[in-house]
């Protein structure tokens, strides 16, 4: 069972499973006794770019050059100045012991089952590091597959599972160096505990799908101006590796390419960017004959998978909430498409996934998950009891096999993952995470707002359930709004933390997600981008206006396209804010395509080698907002050199230009990590002591 999702934009790693936050503490006192220096200066070389008639400064541009001396050096003097003003925070010693007791805690992932062995990650309390294991059976003994933290002595190199053979004997896994998101490829014996000689360096890699006999795998890459699917044969050189698919696809397609159970149909996925229309290309290997074209209408979005002797697609094909589809393989071409299972006008779909013989399919409902199962003539069979509002999230099976896994958590309650059986609808816990938080305490509500052209948008709350209304709470806000990606109910350690402290924790489902389909996504991007911050703004307002929280009180976080979310409302509405952390983001939006592998982003976002994008890009882009003389508010920005996908020039910018143009006495510090990036790359120590910075620097800005 997988799920297909789109977006190159994770929430980031501060708001990832194991991250917390902090809502109190920092009395007004301490905050008067601590000292704001003024930043580092930061020399301005003005570069202007005359665009489409208009002429924009860039005075910062020397520091989009990451290696040179004097970026590096602009860099060490910013961590110091960060260092400088966070460490006269109180408090921070009793901030270490509770971050070192929600991340020194064990954690297992989600298995998967190859010729009866059960593959899965997992990280012990005392390491920093997840370890790839194996177990031999379903109750059998679980044995070190490949442990990373001999790969580097500071324990910056982490591995992945990243493809298995049917029968289990071999395991291709991904070695990361820090966050970056190239990695290399090697195969393991998994009987004789050792690499083979064949190795891929460094890239960023798709789809490792073994054949049926292990002989070999299909790869594709991505970020490359001929992007192609090749077959690596087990024992030859990369040099000799076959190209099977891709002649004529450039620089904007993703190809991914995928196996049936039984190895016999080849699939490839052609994704136009991250936001355009995707292709599917089918080839029977067991006839070497040519790929049929599933479709290519340059429109919709579908997704598919092979059940059985059936090809099942879901689509957004003259459905915008989308529909399952179903077609016979031998003749798998639009044309003969028939509906499985309707669209629904109060729910999208967001996957249908054959396993077991059936078809599990989820929906989302007012942002509430429901998942289903179908039999294969579209037939409702039963849906999954879940304990609480929350998302399930890895589902992993097969086709001949009723066994699958997957993931449950919500707000409250921390991810546990299942074995269950589609057959009989049981279930067992296979591992669970134990956070020490009193999960009980807390509570979960849903509102919805009006935003400033009318629509309505929801937000779930989570706090304490004696959170009285008075306007002091200490109240952490956070969104998304772009890529068709959704924000149902999952675990946050960072907001279960925020609210045992006796803060709010808000997540608002902004236009430019998936909550509503593909209209609510296209509501929020390219020319419709400001809705997404508008409806921003207008969750902030709301928790002021129903008195969670006050402007002071208040601080927004995000990552990655999240990050652009927060640097946009720092630059439209700053009076609003009390507090701002911004991961990994991108902020300069007239130049963010010319970097790494932001060309896929140019259907969400446009670009400024259009004119009229130009135009839109511009009026919001947030390091063109800011103005001299400008009172903002206080602000941590974060990001690294391992951080290959958003171009961490942006935050150093990004910083640059707020440090200069701030009138207000509220601190700009900038968070630079060496190996970290998009990918994480941080050892268990260095997480620790960056939840420490970000729990202390909101302590300090919106505690009571």
């Amino acid at each position: 069972m997988t799920a297909h999702r789109r977006g190159p934009f994770p929430l980031g790693s501060t708001l990832g499973l194991l991250a917390l936050g902090l809502a109190s503490g920092c009395d007004a006192e301490s905050r008067h006794r601590i000292r704001v220096p003024d930043p580092p200066p930061t020399r301005a070389e003005p570069v202007v770019d005359t665009l489409h008639g208009v002429e924009v400064e860039d005075p910062y541009r020397w520091l989009e050059d990451q290696e040179s001396s004097s970026t590096r050096e602009w860099i060490g003097d910013q961590n110091g100045y960060t260092d400088s003003v966070l460490s006269q925070v109180a408090g921070r010693q009793e901030l270490e012991e509770l971050a070192a007791r929600l991340l020194q805690i064990d954690a297992t992932g989600i298995p998967i089952e190859r010729g009866g062995r059960y593959f899965f990650p997992r990280k012990a309390a005392d390491q920093d590091l997840a370890v790839l294991y194996v177990r031999e059976g379903l109750r059998g003994r679980d044995e070190v597959l490949v442990d990373p933290h001999g790969m580097s002595a500071d324990h910056s190199v982490n591995v992945s599972l990243m493809g298995l053979s049917r029968d289990g004997r071999l395991a291709a896994y991904g070695v990361r160096q820090g966050g970056v998101d190239e990695v290399e490829i090697r195969v393991r014996d998994v009987d004789g505990r050792r690499d083979l000689p064949d190795e891929m360096p460094a890239d960023k890699y798709i789809g490792i799908d073994f054949t049926p006999d292990g002989t070999g795998y299909y790869y594709a890459m991505y970020g490359t101006d001929s992007p192609r699917v090749w077959l690596h044969r087990i024992g030859t050189p990369r040099s000799q590796d076959r190209e099977v698919f891709g002649e004529g696809y450039g620089a904007m397609h993703f190809l991914a390419p995928s196996l049936s159970d039984d190895g016999r149909w080849l699939m490839v996925h052609v994704l136009m960017g991250t936001s355009g229309p995707t292709e599917i290309h089918l080839k029977d290997l067991s006839q070497d004959g040519p790929f049929q074209e599933v479709i290519r209408d340059g429109e919709s979005q579908s997704f598919a998978s092979v059940a059985g002797e059936k090809l099942v697609i879901t689509t957004n094909l003259d459905a915008p909430n989308q529909r399952v589809m179903i077609a016979d393989l031998d003749a798998p071409s639009v044309e003969h498409w028939r509906e499985l299972v309707p669209e629904r006008e109060d729910a999208v779909l967001e996957g249908a996934s054959p396993a077991g013989g059936r078809l599990w399919v989820t929906h989302l409902v007012d942002v509430h998950q429901v998942s289903t199962l179908y039999d294969m003539e579209g037939r409702k069979l039963r849906e999954l009891e879940l304990d609480a509002l929350g998302t399930v999230a890895g589902a992993s099976g097969r086709w001949d096999s009723t066994e699958g896994f997957f993931q449950f958590s919500s707000f409250h309650i921390p991810p546990t993952i299942y074995r269950y059986d589609l057959e009989s609808d049981q279930r067992e816990v296979w591992a669970r995470i134990d956070v020490p938080l009193d999960i009980e305490a807390m509570t979960v509500d849903q509102v919805h707002f009006r935003s400033r052209d009318g629509t309505t948008v929801p937000m779930f709350l989570v706090h304490r359930q004696d959170l009285a209304l008075d306007g002091q709470n200490p109240t952490l806000l956070t969104g998304y709004g772009g890529f068709n990606l959704s924000l149902p109910p999952s675990f946050s350690g960072l907001g279960a933390a925020w609210v045992q402290r006796g803060g709010v924790f808000a997540v608002a489902n902004l236009r430019g997600g998936g909550e509503f389909g593909e209209e609510w996504h296209e509501a929020g991007m390219l020319a419709n981008k400001q809705n997404v911050f508008d409806d921003f703004i207008a969750a902030a307002e709301y928790l002021v206006a129903n008195d969670y929280t006050r402007p002071e009180h208040l601080a927004v976080m995000g990552g990655s396209n999240g990050g652009l979310l927060v640097g946009a409302i720092l630059t439209q509405r700053p009076e609003l804010l009390g507090a701002v952390v911004c991961t990994y983001p991108l902020l300069d939006m007239v130049r963010y395509h010319k970097f790494m592998v932001a060309q896929y982003w140019v259907p969400e976002y446009g670009s400024s080698e259009d004119p009229e994008q130009f135009e839109t890009l511009l009026a919001y882009s947030p390091y063109h907002k800011v103005a001299d003389g400008g009172r903002y508010p206080a602000t941590l920005f974060i990001t690294g050199d391992g951080d290959t996908r958003v171009a961490p020039l942006h935050a150093r910018k990004m910083a640059a230009r707020l440090q200069a143009g701030n009138a207000s006495e509220d601190p700009i510090l900038l968070r630079y990590h060496i190996k970290a990036g998009h990918s994480g790359g941080q050892t268990v120590r260095q997480q620790i002591d960056e939840m420490v910075d970000m729990m202390s620097f909101l302590e300090w800005q919106v505690g009571r």
